[in-house]
């Protein structure tokens, strides 16, 4: 049973320069560290989103509690992004690294730094069919129900 001090918190993480499946399985690695219970997807190749032309990205969820504010978390997560080399420079183009804060608990945010749910979550296949390995029932950490029919999965390619 979690600690009821720890919130429970869902990670997205995408990669496409670099040796971008390294690059996600290596964030992983770091994210167990911080994140206590975690759990993992599985990785998925998915088609770039966007204007830009750029490689195919891999894709995961992770999932697990912390006493960390979202703020702190976000500062957390754009540090990991920053040791994979991460530069933004072009927005939804390719990177080596992103790790965004899908859910955290309940919590509903929006400030000029940081929205959660992320805003984009439920629009987007490769966020929510890995999130959905992690979350059976079907429901959002919010309790938004989850339709998997609606999400495309011809672009996701499941990796062993």
């Amino acid at each position: 049973m979690p600690d009821p001090a720890k919130t429970e918190v869902y990670l997205g993480l995408g990669a496409n320069l670099a040796d971008p499946r390294d690059q996600v399985l290596r964030a992983m690695q770091e994210l167990a560290e911080l994140l206590s219970d975690y759990r993992a997807s599985p990785l998925y190749r998915t088609r770039p989103v966007g204007p830009v032309a750029q490689p195919d990205f891999i894709n995961a969820v992770v999932c697990g509690y912390t006493t960390l504010a979202p703020d702190a978390l976000l500062d957390h997560c754009q540090a990991l992004e920053r040791r994979h080399g991460r530069e933004r420079t072009i927005h939804w183009g390719p990177r080596t690294l992103d790790v965004d804060i899908l859910y955290y608990g309940n919590v509903h945010l929006n400030s000029a730094r940081l929205q959660i749910p992320h805003p984009e979550a439920l629009r987007r296949g490769f966020v929510m069919i890995p999130l959905l390995t992690l979350r059976p029932n079907g429901e959002t950490p919010t309790g938004d129900p989850i339709d998997r029919s609606r999400y495309d999965d011809a672009g996701l390619e499941l990796l062993a």
